[in-house]
């Protein structure tokens, strides 16, 4: 497992991860201490460790939410399936007309919006994440203002 492992680290890496070393190998070209160049290595370290925790522990709350009763995991599975086409159309969207956008050289207030989402990425991926959470609770809510929560009761 260990090799399949490595290659498939080797073949995706983040644009993140590939910003890291091309800002550690100019600032290494630039005369900066090993020990100096090595924190930018243990702050993504941390933030990532951050946010994968962050991560887990908000996942294990949505799964124990949906897995206690079958209906349950039905409507989350549906609602984050749903989500997750959602997003992912949005973004290859986004991402498609930003590409059509540079090639073409168009311009008008939709290019120039379809220009800054491109340019803002981060600023995307964070209102995704809001958006994950903003449904996930609404799905929630919905189950329990539609009574299913008392259906359930009522079946133990």
């Amino acid at each position: 497992m260990f090799p399949l492992g490595f290659l498939f680290g080797l073949g995706f890496d983040t644009a993140t991860e590939v910003a890291l070393l091309g800002l550690s190998a100019s600032q290494a070209a630039h005369g900066l201490p090993l020990l100096s160049i090595m924190v930018f290595p243990a702050l993504f370290t941390a933030g990532m460790a951050l946010v994968d925790a962050a991560d887990g522990a908000l996942m294990l709350r949505a799964y124990d939410w949906a897995f206690a009763q079958p209906m349950r995991k039905l409507f989350y599975n549906f609602t984050i399936t749903l989500m997750s086409v959602v997003v992912a159309v949005l973004i290859a969207g986004i991402e498609l007309l930003g590409l059509l956008n540079g090639r073409l050289g168009l311009s008008g207030r939709f290019w120039d919006t379809i220009g800054a989402l491109n340019d803002h990425s981060g600023v995307l991926g964070l209102v995704v994440i809001g958006a994950f959470g903003v449904v996930w609770l609404g799905a929630m809510a919905l189950w329990r203002y539609t009574g299913q929560d008392r259906l359930e009761a009522a079946d133990d």
